[in-house]
């Protein structure tokens, strides 16, 4: 048996129709969407990451631009650029592309970006209305796209188990809380597990849904798999790779090899989770502008 695959880059570009349509509506009534990129310093998979994003947006219609600033920007200039942002009605979405540099921190920095603005849906009142269940707030864009993941390939959610294993802010907490509301798309029993949770396996086995969001490579293999699972991998690892021009490869958390022969389901990596997270970041942009100009 062979896992089906559940194609990131498939189920994007039926999104991106559908934003694509909003965004001409928008048009028509002469207004032109802004989205902007903040980078700090050179990182290249940063680089490349916004460069993407970039030319996505382009496809569907949407202005974009990218604020590049040195590694050595200090907090108090950031935060400046950023206040510019906020009040520019011209800018209709900030994105701040991770990581930052050290001596950058996250929380302050995403605290500043508006939230009708914090397209990426990071900042801490779009956070708690996600938590209390407000409809006005702004998804997390990858934990948004797991869910857009599960509808469109199919994946019955409704009373079967979830297992996320990471805590993180960005992905494994707000996926959890996505996963266990009373909605349609969700009512899961979720279990939020980690690489410092006792027994795993004994844990991951249980999944009807397992969802890779560590940051560890490669680290769910076969024996964290009950047959028929739908596995959804978010990690985005780096590992050393000599035959590689760059020296090195990117694999996700879940071990691809061992795991597809026993999977239901399965997200490719790369093409899997990360094609639905620039989708949803993109329709996000859209519906900031749709409520900023109603």
């Amino acid at each position: 048996m062979s896992a089906r695959i559940l194609n990131g880059e498939a189920f994007a570009s039926q999104i991106h129709l559908t934003t694509a349509t909003r965004v001409a509506a928008l048009r028509d009534r002469g207004i032109t969407l802004g989205l902007v990129f903040i980078r700090v310093g050179e990182d290249p998979a940063s680089r490349a990451y916004v460069s993407r994003k970039e030319t996505r947006a382009k496809e569907v219609g949407i202005s974009s631009r990218t604020l590049v600033l040195p590694e050595s920007t200090s907090l108090a200039a950031l935060l400046k650029e950023i206040d510019a942002l906020n009040a520019d009605p011209k800018v209709h979405g900030i994105l701040i592309q991770s990581p930052l540099p050290s001596g950058l921190p996250n929380d302050i920095v995403y605290a500043r970006v508006s939230p009708a603005k914090d397209v990426d849906g990071f900042h801490p009142v779009n956070f708690g209305k996600l938590l209390i269940g407000d409809p006005t707030g702004f998804l997390p864009c990858t934990p948004a796209g797991i869910l857009e993941i599960l509808r469109l390939g199919q994946i019955p959610t409704a009373g079967k188990h979830a297992v996320v294993v990471g805590r993180g802010q960005i992905v494994g907490r707000p996926l959890a809380v996505l996963l266990g509301r009373k909605s349609p798309g969700a009512d899961c029993t979720v279990t939020v597990a980690h690489s410092r949770t006792p027994d795993l396996p004994s844990i991951t086995r249980q999944a009807d849904i397992l969802i890779g969001a560590l940051g560890r490579p490669l680290f769910l293999t076969q024996e964290h798999i009950r047959p028929g699972a739908t596995v959804i991998d978010v990690g985005v690892n780096r590992i050393p790779d000599p035959s590689s021009p760059r020296g090195y490869r990117l694999v996700g958390d879940i071990d691809f090899a061992s795991v597809q022969s026993i999977a239901g389901a399965i997200t490719p990596n790369p093409g899997g989770v990360g094609p639905m997270t620039i989708a949803l970041l993109l329709s996000n942009t859209v519906r900031a502008a749709e409520d900023a100009t109603r």
